[in-house]
């Protein structure tokens, strides 16, 4: 099989962050690996397929908007992809908005059931120049 371009990468975790947008949990559930490893402000953390969907629905956040730039793909292997980029997302948090600047990584594997994201992780930029 060959290797999936870098715009379908993109296409792919603009999906997964359309349905975070949306509160869509069946969606990141179904863009999710059986089980995914996450880092971020909240150290590590394992989040089952259906507890990912559960999170996107209860959460007290909401995801106004996002943009992506200095996007980077690469392909191991064709069933491996790896995304890197830095985010501006609007968010919401217990009713108080928030602008996060961050840099974020997603690594996908092509399975039988499509592509599925298994580890994603995200480090918050100190100066808001950087995105």
């Amino acid at each position: 099989m060959a290797n999936p371009s870098k715009n379908e990468i993109i296409a792919l975790e603009k999906d997964y962050w359309e349905a975070m947008k949306r509160k869509d949990g069946k969606r990141t559930a179904q863009l999710s690996g059986k089980v995914s490893l996450t880092t971020g402000a909240r150290g590590v953390t394992t989040i089952p397929k259906a507890k990912m969907g559960e999170m996107t629905e209860d959460g007290h956040w909401t995801l106004e908007s996002y943009e992506f730039s200095d996007v980077e793909v690469i392909t191991p292997t064709p069933d491996v992809a790896i995304i890197a980029y830095k985010v501006r997302q609007k968010v919401t948090m217990d009713g108080k908005a928030q602008d996060i600047r961050a840099a974020d990584s997603s690594t996908w594997i092509r399975g039988a059931d499509g592509w599925e994201c298994h580890a994603h992780s995200e480090t918050f930029l100190q100066d808001a120049k950087d995105v």
